[in-house]
């Protein structure tokens, strides 16, 4: 009987794995679209810039992933999302994203996130932990148990009546400097790190490059997270958000 129940219990999990859907993970930016596949090595990318709209990014991903087997798409938005739409269209991109049907137009489930909170997914190891991508601006994400809040912390009010964002965005890198701008990230950090009380901080985005040190509690994060973010928004036993 202990044989058998074995077998069972064997089959089952067996079962449970074989019906994990495969993801096409969508990581959307100003200047690239990346995608990356389950079960896939090398990600493929396409321009975007200031005149794709939401439907030619659709069109240009249906053509970059042929070839590729998915059932359900992860999406990173560079803005904010609300009920699986973004809200407003990007700064950096075309018209017609906001309140668009991803999933009718791609015909396949989709869900639409945040790029910070994707990358930030993407970064958990568990307890609580503060995401922040530097980047064009600020993007910023909590995740507490598992549990994955976006967080809009770019335009809150730092000092000499300009935001966060204006100080440790790509602006403020260009008007103070490479010096200057580490230690106003430096800065940031420990005022979000008192507001929020992380266990621990991922700092993320293109430009966490220009440090050559990270503050204390602090962890690098790697843009190719975004991709693991989007596979793991598909794991029943995963992050919710």
């Amino acid at each position: 009987m202990a044989r058998a129940t074995t077998r069972t219990s064997t089959t089952k999990a067996r079962a449970g794995k074989a019906s994990a859907p495969k993801v096409l993970s969508i990581d959307i930016g100003g200047s690239h679209v990346k995608i990356l596949a389950t079960g896939r090595r090398a990600k493929r990318a396409v321009d975007s810039g200031p005149k794709m709209t939401a439907e030619q990014m659709v069109s240009d991903v249906k053509t970059l992933a042929e070839g590729w087997d998915y059932d359900v798409i992860s999406m990173g938005y560079p803005g904010p999302v609300v009920h699986n739409r973004p809200v407003v269209d990007p700064a950096n991109l075309g018209p017609g994203w906001a309140g668009y049907d991803f999933e009718t137009a791609f015909g396949h489930p989709v869900k639409v996130v945040n790029d910070a909170l994707l990358q930030a997914i993407g970064s958990y190891e568990g307890r609580r932990m503060l995401f922040l991508g530097l980047g064009t601006g600020l993007g910023s994400a909590l995740i507490v148990d598992n549990v994955a809040q976006p967080m809009e912390l770019a335009h809150l009010p730092f000092k000499k009546k300009k935001t966060f964002e204006d100080y440790v965005g790509e602006a403020g890198l260009k008007r103070l400097g490479k010096k200057k701008w580490r230690h106003e990230v430096f800065e940031v950090v420990e005022r979000l790190r008192a507001a929020t009380q992380p266990d621990y901080i991922v700092i993320g985005g293109g430009n966490v490059r220009m440090l050559d040190k990270l503050p204390p509690g602090c962890r690098r994060g790697d843009n190719a997270n975004a991709f693991k973010g989007g596979f793991r928004l598909w794991d029943k036993d995963g992050v919710v958000a």
